[in-house]
């Protein structure tokens, strides 16, 4: 007597499994370089709106740099205290993947009337959270606009402009 038999048999079915795990082995490498990439470019761009909202913080208020980054977010109408000029979430100091650490220079000599008083210099730094997942470099900029990286994704020591980082082209 012949059996007519309908779907798969069990090797088809784990022959399927075992095809489609292998692709996935193959392509989640690939997906987290491109989430790294991602976040990285996330970071230098973040490093260069803080960079453009100091200079017009400075512009705008007369009163030096920022303090710190909390002054230059906030939402309108915009005061030296709340600028409105970079989004809240990065005001916080961590975004895609990123920790940014803002270092305040020396304070302005003369401040504007009614401001928490400025500074000549800033110093941003862009570390990732968990570095060779979250990202893989660290990045600096400072008042120059220059934005600099790390290859290790180590903490940049140095004052940015003298640190041995390496200038992004």
């Amino acid at each position: 007597m012949c059996r007519k038999s309908n779907g798969f048999s069990l090797i088809e079915l784990l022959m399927v499994v075992t095809i489609i795990l292998v692709i996935a082995a193959l392509a989640i490498p690939g997906f987290m370089r491109s989430r790294m990439t991602a976040n990285e470019s996330s970071a230098v761009a973040s490093l260069r709106a803080i960079f453009t909202g100091n200079t017009t913080y400075d512009t705008s208020y007369g009163n030096g740099f920022s303090p710190d980054l909390l002054s230059l977010a906030g939402s309108p109408p915009a005061t030296c205290q709340g600028a409105a000029l970079i989004d809240g979430q990065l005001a916080t100091g961590q975004k895609s993947g990123y920790s940014f650490t803002y270092v305040a220079g020396a304070v302005v000599p003369v401040g504007a009337a009614g401001c928490t008083p400025g500074t000549v210099a800033f110093t941003v730094q862009a570390t990732p959270m968990v570095a060779g997942s979250s990202g893989q470099r660290s990045f600096c900029i400072d008042e120059t606009g220059v934005v600099r990286f790390d290859q290790s994704g180590a903490i940049i020591s140095a004052p940015c402009s003298a640190s041995g980082a390496a200038a992004l082209p």
